[in-house]
């Protein structure tokens, strides 16, 4: 393994973290989302259902507790280091540094906390690489402002950046702005803490959304540069190709507008504007979106790399016979491939999607890139001896590095791979437990019942060998 690759692991702060009010943090967008999964689905997509329904004394709350990182913190760190990584990449919970999104002054508890992680990361010889919002917007913001859909979002924003950059300067060199920022378009709520009424044009409001989160993050990267001219500022999407369905030229161009889709926030990250099939895509939905010259400004201040998460391809069609056959995945729906094999949720395992990902956003950029996410959600089973065989992600895991290795030899120039998500964390989109993807499995179910207590699985003991044999 060359000294310069970086080879880790991936969390969120509302995944893993816990003590959702303490030291001071004020609520944050997900610790709205309850266990339920019919009131979970709504309430990702609409923030008026997740606002109007939350009773923290009637219904239980994930990330609540999630599985107590904030208290565990060294000990779940120095587990991670032990599988011979050189990377950690992790999140910071904005309303644990500003309780509201508004203060003058961040919560020096709250900041004091991240210090402190940081430090046990760079302790255990781990290069910190921190996504600053990662679904995760202030509950005072959204219920003022109506979250990203208002542009004073980006003064609070900036607010956050700037007590980060100058809090970890010469500490954090690798930072990414939004986690999977074309979510929003898919998970409003999630993805930008919108509400909506009936009557809107959902669509305005989440591009207009989205436009205001790329002019924050460009205005987060010129920030980061003029406090350190060392920091790396990327870019972040929920990654991978979609596919036509068959070789019909219209399936070949609905493949065509689905990955423009994904692609549009970065295609602005990394050009500096929109692009060239903006207009006619606003056009058709019917889209007027307030850009001030300012903004056109700031957009040029581009990203230094590239980083995504990729679980699955996907596949689409214009054939409504065909269109019946959907499966899920991360959000997605996607046309059943007949050659792919699916995972407990409906997923597709696409190894060679992934290469052909990397290729083709790498062809379309030419800048470096980074994979922050990688990962097989999975039950696994603690046996009575404490052991947790899962193969299934040996398998997925074993296959997609294979596949990355291969990406590299393409000549696609990738800084590292972060597997997802080192340890047992709630489910983003579900809110399970149950749902594991870690290495390290943590003993609590899908209502925060359990010892807490942490037990390495047989993909921890393969993940270290194959690192070790990478060396």
């Amino acid at each position: 393994m060359k000294n310069d690759f970086l080879y880790g692991v991936g969390t969120s702060a509302s995944q893993i973290e816990g003590a959702y009010m303490a030291d001071g943090k004020g609520l944050s967008m997900a610790d709205l989302l309850p266990v339920n999964k019919n009131e979970r689905f709504k309430c990702v997509k609409d923030g008026s259902f997740a606002l109007a329904n939350y009773d923290a004394n009637k219904k239980y709350y994930p990330a609540h507790n999630a599985i107590d990182f904030f208290h565990t913190y060294k000990e779940d760190i120095e587990l991670l280091a032990g599988l011979g990584i050189n990377s950690f990449r992790l999140s910071i919970m904005w309303s644990r540094i500003f309780p509201t999104g508004e203060e003058n002054e961040p919560n020096q508890e709250g900041l004091d906390f991240y210090v402190k992680v940081i430090d046990e990361c760079l302790k255990n010889h781990l290069e910190p690489i921190v996504t600053i919002s990662h679904f995760d917007t202030p509950v005072e913001l959204i219920k003022k402002y109506g979250g990203w859909f208002n542009r004073k979002l980006i003064e609070a924003y900036l607010r956050l950046c700037k007590a980060l950059f100058r809090t970890f300067q010469g500490k954090v060199h690798y930072w990414i702005t939004f986690n999977e920022i074309n979510m929003i378009l898919q998970l409003p709520f999630v993805g930008g803490g919108l509400c909506f009424k009936t009557s809107e044009n959902r669509e305005q409001k989440m591009y207009q959304a989205a436009h205001y989160q790329l002019v924050a993050s460009s205005a987060a990267t010129k920030l980061a540069h003029q406090i350190d001219s060392k920091n790396k500022i990327g870019c972040m999407l929920a990654a991978g190709e979609v596919y036509p369905y068959s070789c019909n030229p219209q399936d070949v161009f609905a493949a065509l507008q689905k990955n423009r889709e994904q692609y549009f926030f970065s295609d602005i990250q990394v050009r500096g504007y929109y692009p060239s099939y903006a207009n006619e895509l606003f056009k058709q939905k019917n889209i007027k979106l307030d850009i001030l010259p300012q903004d056109e400004e700031i957009l040029k201040n581009t990203v230094d790399f590239v980083s995504l998460s990729y679980y699955s391809s996907r596949c689409t069609t214009t054939d409504p016979q065909v269109q019946k056959n959907v499966t899920d995945g991360n959000a997605f729906e996607s046309v059943k491939n007949p050659y792919l094999d699916t995972s407990e949720w409906g997923w597709q395992i696409d190894p060679l999607g992934f290469r052909i990902t990397l290729n083709n956003l790498y062809d379309r950029y030419q800048i470096p890139m980074m994979v922050v996410e990688n990962g097989l959600g999975a039950v696994d089973t603690l046996t009575s001896d404490r052991k947790i065989h899962d193969s299934y992600r040996i398998n997925y895991l074993k296959n997609h590095l294979n596949a990355l290795q291969e990406a590299r030899k393409d000549g696609v120039d990738l800084l590292g791979y972060m597997a997802w998500s080192g340890i047992d964390a709630i489910s983003a989109s579900t809110g399970e437990m149950r749902k594991r993807y870690g290495f390290i499995y943590v003993d609590y179910n899908d209502r925060g019942q359990g010892s807490g207590k942490r037990f390495k699985k047989d993909s921890y003991y393969w993940f270290k060998t194959w690192l070790a044999e990478e060396r």
